[in-house]
């Protein structure tokens, strides 16, 4: 379990193919302090680190195919940023919201708006698929970024981004066609799953 609150925007080293697999090489600063089976978040998605070198701030995460075809993984290329966030502590404060490390669906971004300082980064995405929904001034997570839904609409919404948040993660790598991953708040997929269970739907 997570909260959304990004610790760092690790820089990708290497990406080797392994038939269905794809390995990922990482560089980050705390990567000396990561120990193998532990579960990390990347841009949203929960992986399991394989791999440690310490005296060299690297450490090395496996993605699955199904993995690859549900999330922005894929794309991946040496030098991106990846969002990166440790297993949230059952007796820390929880700074975001309630974040599972399992992708919804991947999204377009569609407009970036500077706004006096700060961002306003337009998404799109697929209402369609199954509890797949956005609430006004409800929670999201954006590769892996706890984040207030604003200007809700059927198949987009908007979200604000600070220049700490802008410099941190790596939305200051975003452009318009950028894919990112989405999950959804897990409150409001229990909550609209009950509904339309009640309702027949």
């Amino acid at each position: 379990m997570f909260s959304g609150i990004v610790e760092e925007a690790a820089k990708v080293l290497n990406l080797e193919r392994d038939k269905g697999n794809l390995h990922i090489t990482m560089e980050c600063s705390f990567a000396d302090q990561l120990k193998i089976d532990q579960s990390v978040c990347h841009n949203g998605v929960c992986l399991t680190v394989v791999q440690v070198d310490k005296s060299k701030k690297q450490f090395a995460v496996t993605a699955i195919q199904e993995t690859l075809d549900k999330t922005n993984l894929g794309f991946l290329k040496a030098g991106d940023k990846v969002n990166l966030e440790r297993s949230m502590r059952i007796d820390s404060l929880l700074d975001g919201h309630m974040v599972q490390g399992h992708v919804d669906q991947t999204a377009i971004c569609t407009n970036i708006k500077e706004a006096d300082g700060s961002w306003y980064f337009t998404f799109e995405y697929n209402p369609t698929k199954e509890d797949y929904i956005t609430v006004e001034k409800g929670s999201i997570s954006v590769n892996g970024v706890s984040l207030t839904v604003v200007n809700s609409k059927d198949k987009s919404f908007q979200v604000a981004i600070i220049p700490f948040t802008y410099d941190v993660t790596n939305f200051h790598q975003f452009k318009v066609g950028t894919v990112v991953n989405l999950e959804f708040d897990i409150i409001g997929k229990y909550v609209a799953k009950i509904v339309r269970q009640q309702l027949g739907k």
